[in-house]
């Protein structure tokens, strides 16, 4: 990466024009055909295979690497889809060294898993380059209409196998763009080319399915409502509140919440224009955390920390993703929480850390503090479910550890409502998993609109 131009405080331009391409140029370049012949023949096709077992969505992984295997990339592509449909997306996005290539039975061996969502990348692009389309919506629907909030990875799979089963689907979706988290909160190098919006479209070229956007539940739409005119109601809105840093300061100007950073980041047309600090500090230990450290990062910040109040072992992002944020020149300091927030006219100057440490099971601070100096700080360190959004109702939606509680079906305890995704307690914040959780709620109220007509 080119050394930043000097300029104090928070700016854009602080790379060279060309700079910015090369910067967030793909994570991951995709595999040619010669390359995906020769991964493919790397796995070993296992029967109880650990990988697929690994993988919240339970795609046949032998099946379809032995398809690309034999030539055969398109029928790899629908082993994919029949479990997964965003398989394009999970592809890019996926945690794969923490899910099936960890389980790769090669991983154990060599400690060099076979490249399973590159691969997994190779069959679903070609597919979609090729408009193939394997899912056809029945000529003569069901006459049932299942409303879904949401137009994220949940919300997308749910609505996939509904119209597949014949049912028709509106989405209902605050922001302007359908996607969610796929399209407003990953690191841009990991989805160039605006592949989610490539992937909204191709889910809902099936038919069936119609999109309404900035259409917020509790905002332009209620509850009671959409279960009052349809036949069932999916809720797959994600999270919509930001966990405040409860340090003194907060308010001042230069902090920001890092999913609001990222979603900017990932529809501007112009990455030169993006503000960013010299130096900037993000506090988390997650995905989000890494994201927009090593943004900052490639937009030019000459330092850049990432502060998190435990150890290594303890921060969500996988080890993997901090070995990128350090490749990137990312400084990341453990055993620190922040404490408050120095400003002067009202701007962030500095931050001022306490060391923490661990008594017994506790989490405390030793009383040792710690300034760095800063022109940026990033909140993330955590979502939470904005539980506001069901009001109007007329009936109660229960809440578990403050986001919805659900069956094992993804029913919840409204009659008719069922929820899946990052807004359901238990979920582990992963596409791949919103996408299971949506895949197998679309079944459920398939079943019950089947069974009786009503769900």
């Amino acid at each position: 990466m080119a050394s930043a131009h000097f300029k104090e405080g928070i700016a854009g331009g602080r790379l060279p024009a060309e700079t910015y391409a090369e910067n967030f140029a793909d994570l991951h370049p995709p595999l040619d055909h010669h390359e995906a012949l020769v991964e493919a023949d790397r796995c070993y096709f296992c029967y109880d295979a650990p990988c697929m077992q690994a993988c919240p969505t339970s795609i046949d992984i032998p099946l379809f690497i032995r398809q690309i295997a034999t030539g055969n990339a398109v029928g790899a592509a629908k082993t994919i889809f029949d479990q997964n449909i965003l398989g394009g997306m999970c592809a890019r996005v996926c945690p794969t060294e923490t899910l099936c290539e960890e389980a790769c039975v090669r991983e154990a061996a060599e400690g060099k898993p076979v490249q399973i969502g590159r691969l997994q990348r190779y069959a679903t692009d070609e597919a979609m380059e090729e408009r193939r389309q394997f899912y056809h919506r029945p000529e003569h629907g069901s006459g049932r209409r299942v409303a879904v909030v949401g137009a994220g990875p949940a919300g997308l799979a749910c609505a996939h196998r509904l119209a597949m089963h014949g049912h028709e689907v509106t989405i209902y979706e605050a922001r302007p763009k359908a996607g969610g988290l796929n399209e407003y909160g990953i690191a841009a190098y990991k989805s160039t080319d605006d592949f989610a919006q490539a992937e909204v479209d191709y889910v809902t070229a099936i038919g069936g399915i119609d999109i309404w956007n900035g259409m917020a539940l509790g905002r332009d739409v209620e509850l009671a409502d959409l279960a009052a005119s349809h036949d069932a109601v999916f809720l797959g809105m994600g999270l919509g509140g930001i966990n405040a840093l409860r340090a003194e300061g907060e308010d001042a100007a230069g902090v920001e919440n890092a999913v609001d950073f990222i979603s900017i980041l990932r529809q501007t047309s112009d990455l030169a224009a993006l503000p960013v600090g010299r130096r900037v500090i993000v506090i988390g230990g997650g995905m989000t955390a890494i994201d927009a450290a090593i943004q900052s990062k490639l937009l030019g910040a000459e330092e850049v920390t990432i502060c998190y109040r435990r150890g290594k072992a303890d921060m969500n992002a996988s080890l993997y993703e901090q070995d990128l944020a350090a490749a990137n020149g990312v400084i990341i300091r453990h055993w620190l929480q922040p404490r408050r927030v120095i400003a002067h006219n009202g701007r962030v100057t500095a931050l001022e850390l306490e060391y923490t440490t661990m008594d017994g099971d506790r989490l405390v601070g030793t009383g040792e503090l710690l300034t760095l100096p800063v022109d940026q700080i990033f909140k993330a360190i955590g979502q939470t479910f904005a539980a506001d959004s069901l009001n109007g109702s007329g009936k109660t939606i229960e809440l578990e550890n403050g986001r919805i509680r659900v069956d094992g079906e993804g029913r919840t305890t409204m009659a008719k409502v069922w929820a899946g995704g990052d807004c359901i307690h238990g979920g582990d914040d992963l596409t791949v998993t919103s996408v299971a959780q949506g895949r197998d709620a679309a079944e459920s109220i398939h079943r019950a609109l089947s069974a009786n007509g009503r769900a």
